[in-house]
């Protein structure tokens, strides 16, 4: 948690690899996921079917079981065979989210998910995360306490350059609020 711009989606891009710190280093001992739902990585002109390969093979993943979960899952249907570059943001989401939840990461990357497609779908996604957190860890960026206090047991601070770690997700949403009338 931080007030917008302490550096919370930096931290996560540092986290995920997408961006190398000035100085120091990011150590990762487990499988780390990049920021759930997000697409940005995909190659507009390559077919879904094609970037799901690609990222299987990146991770070391089977790729026939990755594109059948990830087609079954997004539902896309015949877009799959679609160049990404004519999917529209919410059919991307889907593909990102499916691609995501195809592989087994150790610790899941979420910067402010936002709902994907309608009630059920949006009900589908939370039933195979919910799964997914029975073996895996989170780190999360959210302005919404009641998603911080239902996915989260304990929380970090980053106020003013320091992240602060609190065993209780009420310390810190607490010291969250008295920073915020500073």
């Amino acid at each position: 948690m931080g007030h917008n711009g302490a550096g919370k989606s930096t931290l996560m891009r540092l986290i995920a690899g997408a961006e190398l710190p000035d100085s120091g280093k990011i150590k990762r001992n487990v499988k780390v996921s990049w920021p759930l739902g997000f697409g940005g990585g995909f190659a507009g002109k390559m077919t879904g079917i094609e970037n799901v390969r690609f990222v299987a093979r990146m991770y070391g993943e089977d790729t026939e079981r990755m594109v059948e979960f990830v087609e079954d899952f997004s539902e896309l249907g015949p877009s799959m065979a679609l160049p990404i570059q004519t999917y529209s943001s919410g059919m991307k989401a889907r593909l990102a989210f499916g691609v995501s939840m195809a592989i087994n990461f150790r610790c899941y990357l979420i910067d402010e998910v936002t709902a994907v497609g309608d009630r059920r779908f949006k009900r589908k996604c939370d039933e195979v995360f919910e799964t997914k957190l029975k073996h895996a860890n989170i780190i999360m960026i959210s302005h919404s306490e009641r998603t911080i206090k239902k996915l989260c047991d304990s929380a970090c601070l980053l106020h003013n350059g320091e992240l602060t770690m609190f065993d209780s997700v009420e310390e810190a949403l607490a010291q969250h609020r008295k920073n915020q009338l500073k």
